[in-house]
Parts: structure tokens; sequence; C-alpha cells
């Protein structure tokens, strides 16, 4: 048995459903590439934490621009397709915020890379979107 902390919420059926559908679809865009549609997902400016190469931590913000610029450059072009096998553990603070915890097997071109990452997202009018990005190792590109 997995023990959560205690947020004082209690999600729904309909909350967890949500947020795996809304994963589902992220996930998919990511795997077609399609980072103009990943961008229509967030919530800008979105945040980000990392930490750099001398294992300083690091934050910034990014608006919808920046986010689409660097995705495309760090996701690639072509054709090749892209999987992704992930086990999420959400942790929701209320009906319209959830810290989601990550472990994901990304495969391309036949080379697996294992990540492991969190996401803040909101609901806003019924609709999840991600507004913080969490992962080690990213912040020498911040």
């Amino acid at each position: 048995m997995t023990l959560l902390p205690d947020t004082g919420y209690v999600p729904t059926a309909e909350d967890r459903a949500s947020l795996d559908a809304w994963f589902a679809e992220y996930d998919a865009q990511s795997a077609q590439r399609n980072v103009e549609r990943m961008a229509d997902m967030a919530v800008f400016p979105l945040n980000l934490v990392s930490d750099d190469a001398a294992g300083n931590g690091r934050s910034a913000q990014w608006d919808r621009e920046q986010f689409v610029a660097t995705m495309t450059q760090v996701m690639g072009e072509g054709s090749a397709d892209i999987t992704f096998e992930s086990t999420r553990t959400p942790v929701f603070l209320s009906s319209s915020m959830a810290v989601v915890f990550t472990d994901s097997v990304m495969t391309m071109e036949g080379q697996a890379r294992q990540l492991r990452y969190a996401d803040i997202l909101i609901r806003r009018n019924g609709v999840w979107a991600f507004q913080t990005m969490i992962q080690g190792g990213w912040g020498d590109n911040l």
C-alpha cells in the first residue's frame, strides 16, 4: 500500500480519470512532436525547476515562444516514433491542483531513456494544464 501525504482532499474517480486523460493526450502529442499543441496544454509563464551540472538548483519562467523553441530543439525533428511507458503518482491538493510524480521510459529510434520528473497541474474551467515542470539535469539550459 502506498501512503500519500494528507492534503485534506480526496480525489474523485473523475479527478483521476480527467488527469489520466490529460497525460494520455500530452504523451500522444509528444510522441508526434506536436510542440504547438503541447504548448496549448500549458499555462504561461511556465515555471521550470532543475539543477545544473555543478549541482546547483536552478529555476526559470518561460513564455510560450521560449517553450516552443526549446522543446522543438530538445525533441528534434524527424519521423522516428517516440513511445512513453509511464507510471504516474498524482497527489491532489484540491480538485483543481495536483502534483504528479512520473517514472517513465522514453524510447526513440530503439534507444530507451529512463526519466523521473514531476509536474504541477492546475484545472481551469474543467481543463487541466501544466504550470510547473520539475526535472533534474536541465539547469544548464535554463
